[in-house]
């Protein structure tokens, strides 16, 4: 079977195969709408209908695999120049962003200035202590990276010579700073950008303490990082808390840990 045919009995409608990246197209149920995806490299792939699939179906070719090594180098190198543009168009953000206040930061309890470009709060992220990309936040709180960038590995640190501390998200890390300056201790907190990424930074270090979202997703990682980590209310994350309980209690909450 032709990866095209197993697409459609999923009700994907593929008119012009593309590989080795997620493609949204149209599905038979919902014409006028990109409601499908696919990924396939020439021999394997997969495909999802989102609104009757609850997970993707997988795609193995009958033929005999053959490893391609020109294609390999190729997709290599194309991702390798991905990178490097998404990091020079970061450069060029940093050095074209001026100091501003910005709703977003507003909205989180932080009236204090942020590097601000187009009306996006800029976020940079670095990998190697490079910077290698960022995170571009609108006035309502939609959160973007650059195409090709780095993500894996890469986070801001916010450092204070102090014990290694995960967030996931830009806000909670500024309350985490914030409380933690009130109890005047110290703190090396790094901003993750995701729970995925979270288990990637944590393996460089010794005995980080997470900073935890009160969600699945959240719990399910601080659980595989550490035994002892905070969280605070179902739903919540720590610039919820912080905002609710006030920055002394919330610091308090968090040196007991430290």
């Amino acid at each position: 079977m032709r990866f095209e045919e197993f697409a459609f009995e999923h009700g994907l409608v593929i008119d012009n195969l593309s590989l080795d990246k997620w493609i949204r197209v149209k599905t038979l149920d919902k014409p006028n709408k990109l409601n499908g995806a696919y990924v396939f490299d020439g021999q394997g792939g997969a495909v999802i209908n989102f609104a009757t699939m609850e997970k993707h179906a997988i795609f193995k070719s009958d033929k005999p695999y053959v490893i391609d090594h020109d294609k390999i180098k190729r997709v290599n190198q194309e991702r390798l120049d991905r990178q490097e543009e998404a990091r020079r168009k970061a450069v060029y953000i940093v050095k074209s962003g001026i100091l501003s206040t910005h709703p977003y930061l507003i909205r989180k309890g932080f009236p204090e200035r942020g590097l601000v470009w187009k009306e996006l709060l800029v976020v940079t992220m670095r990998a190697g202590g490079q910077l290698v990309g960022c995170q571009l936040i609108d006035k309502i709180g939609n959160k973007k990276f650059l195409s090709g960038q780095i993500t894996k590995g890469a986070s801001l640190v916010i450092d204070n010579k102090g014990r290694d501390i995960l967030v996931e998200g830009y806000a909670t890390g500024l309350s985490v700073r914030r409380a933690l300056k009130l109890m005047k201790a110290r703190y090396r907190i790094h901003v993750c950008f995701s729970a995925s990424n979270m288990l990637e930074i944590a393996r460089g270090l010794n005995r980080p303490l997470v900073v935890a979202d009160n969600d699945p997703v959240g719990l399910s990682t601080a659980q595989k990082i550490a035994s002892c980590y905070w969280v605070g209310e179902a739903g919540e994350d720590f610039n919820d808390f912080e905002t609710r309980v006030g920055a002394w209690e919330a610091g308090e909450s968090l040196v007991k840990l430290l």
